[in-house]
C-alpha cells in the first residue's frame, strides 16, 4: 500500500513538474491587479472558500503556498490525513516559521462518514 501512495505522489509530482511555466507565470501576474482592486478591509479578511484544504489540494496547489515546495508539499500529501492544520508543525511536516506564513489561508477539513 505504502508503494502505491509513493508511486501516485510520484506521478503528481512529475505532472506538475511537467506544467507549462507561462500559465504559473501569468497566475501570478494577475494576482497583484486583483489585490489592487479590493477595498483594504476586504483584503485583511480571508473568505472561508479561499481557504485551501490540505487534506484534499494538488501538489501544485500546495506549492503555491508562500515557502512551500515541491519538497515540503510532498511530505504534506504522504503525512496525511490531518485532523487538525497544526499537525502540520506537530508530526514535524514543516517548521514553525513555514507555517506562521501559510496558517491563515489553510484548513484541515474532516471528510464526511458513510
Amino acid at each position: 500500500m505504502r508503494l502505491i501512495h509513493r508511486f501516485a505522489l510520484a506521478i503528481c509530482m512529475l505532472a506538475f513538474a511537467a506544467a507549462p511555466a507561462h500559465n504559473i507565470a501569468s497566475a501570478q501576474a494577475a494576482k497583484p491587479a486583483a489585490k489592487s482592486a479590493a477595498k483594504p478591509a476586504a483584503a485583511a479578511a480571508v473568505a472561508p472558500a479561499t481557504l485551501l484544504d490540505i487534506n484534499t489540494a494538488t501538489a501544485a496547489q500546495l506549492s503555491a503556498l508562500p515557502g512551500i515546495g515541491t519538497a515540503y508539499s510532498a511530505k504534506i500529501i504522504a503525512g496525511r490525513p490531518y485532523t487538525a492544520k497544526t499537525q502540520l508543525t506537530q508530526k514535524g511536516i514543516i517548521p514553525d516559521a513555514t507555517y506562521s506564513k501559510i496558517k491563515d489561508v489553510i484548513i484541515a477539513k474532516q471528510s464526511a462518514k458513510k
